[in-house]
C-alpha cells in the first residue's frame, strides 16, 4: 500500500494501460460496467464485477486485490465510483482507466468484441431525454401539469451529479435487455479471483 497522497494521481491513459499489461504479471483489470456492456466489448483478460455487485462486496474483494489495479467502465464515471470504495476498505492504489473500454479499443488495445449493444451511460441520456421532451409537450397539449415531470427529471440528473451516482441508470440496468447470459456472481467474479499480494505489486 502507498500513502494517500501518493495516490492522488488515478487516471491512467490506455497508451500507459497497455504497457502495464505487458510488463506486470501482477496487474488486475476490473470492468466494473454491466455484464451486458462487459459482453460486447471488453479488456482482454479483464474481470467483470459490476459496480452493484462490487459495492455489495467491496471488502471481500479488496482482500484478493495486491497494488496494481486498474477500474475500466464505459467514460470512467463508475469506474471512479468503484475506486472511491475500495479506497475506503484500503486500496489506495486503484488507477481509473481514462475513456473507459471503448477509448482503450481506439487506441489500438487488445479487446474482445460481442454482440453489439447500447451502453448504458448512453440508455439513461435516450430515456432521460425521452422523458424530458414528453413532459414539456404534454404541458402543452395535454396538461400544464406534465410540465412538472420535466422539472423532476432535471432535479433528478442534478441530484445524480453532486453525488455521483445514477438511481435511473441503476433502474435501466435490471431491464431484461441488460442481462446478459451468465450474470457475474459473488462466487463467479469475487471468489474466482486470484489473491494477489500488495507487496510483491508494490516490488513490480
Amino acid at each position: 500500500m502507498t500513502s494517500p497522497s501518493a495516490a492522488a494521481v488515478t487516471a491512467l491513459a490506455p497508451e500507459a494501460l497497455q504497457s502495464w499489461i505487458k510488463e506486470h504479471q501482477d496487474l488486475v483489470v476490473i470492468d466494473v460496467r454491466s455484464a451486458a456492456e462487459f459482453e460486447s466489448l471488453h479488456i482482454r483478460g479483464s474481470y467483470n464485477v459490476p459496480l452493484p455487485l462490487l459495492a455489495e462486496h467491496t471488502d471481500e474483494l479488496a482482500a484478493r486485490l495486491g497494488s496494481r489495479v486498474v477500474l475500466v467502465c464505459q467514460s470512467g464515471v463508475r469506474a471512479e465510483q468503484a475506486r472511491q470504495r475500495l479506497a475506503k476498505a484500503g486500496i489506495e492504489t486503484a488507477y481509473v482507466l481514462t475513456g473507459g473500454a471503448p477509448r482503450y479499443a481506439a487506441a489500438g488495445g487488445d479487446v474482445v468484441k460481442g454482440k453489439d449493444r447500447w451502453d448504458l451511460e448512453r440508455q439513461v441520456r435516450l430515456v432521460a431525454g425521452s422523458l424530458v421532451a414528453l413532459g414539456l409537450a404534454g404541458g402543452k397539449f395535454v396538461s400544464p401539469r406534465m410540465r412538472a415531470l420535466a422539472g423532476v427529471i432535471g432535479a433528478g440528473l442534478t441530484f445524480s451529479a453532486a453525488t455521483n451516482t445514477c438511481a435511473m441508470g441503476k433502474a435501466i440496468s435490471a431491464m431484461p435487455w441488460n442481462k446478459a447470459a451468465k450474470e457475474p456472481t459473488r462466487e463467479s467474479a469475487i471468489l474466482a479471483l486470484p489473491v494477489q499480494s500488495a507487496d510483491e505489486g508494490a516490488a513490480a
